[in-house]
């Protein structure tokens, strides 16, 4: 199983992005989907979860800029970022929850977003 995330990139405070993570391979089901960052010298914190029926939490700190979407189709997983803070720059990892031959979290190498103000 592999998780590829994309999407990251520079962009000016106040502007937007969105964010995707793919999970492909030998692939069961995907339970939840989400996100993680982490800033320069900081721990990883949490983003944002969306479970397979839809229903997802976002962290305070971007509640009401970002949002959380899937295609479960696609065993996909989306992050829209708006109205984007230099404080929101960090390494974006999105992670899965997958049943394969067994059931573990995978990991996406890490996508960097750049805000500047």
């Amino acid at each position: 199983v592999q998780l590829q995330a994309s999407g990251g990139g520079l962009v000016q405070a106040g502007g937007s992005l969105r964010l995707s993570c793919a999970a492909s391979g030998s692939i069961f089901n995907v339970n939840t989907m989400g996100w993680y960052r982490q800033a320069e010298g900081k721990e990883r914190a949490f983003v944002a979860f969306i479970r397979t029926g839809g229903g997802a939490n976002i962290a305070d700190a971007v509640k009401g800029r970002f949002t959380i979407s899937r295609d479960n189709t696609k065993n996909s997983a989306y992050l829209q970022m708006n109205s984007l803070k230099p404080e929101d720059t960090a390494v974006y990892y999105c992670y899965a929850d997958v049943y394969s031959s067994a059931r573990r979290n995978y990991w996406g190498q890490g996508t960097l977003v750049t805000v500047s103000s």
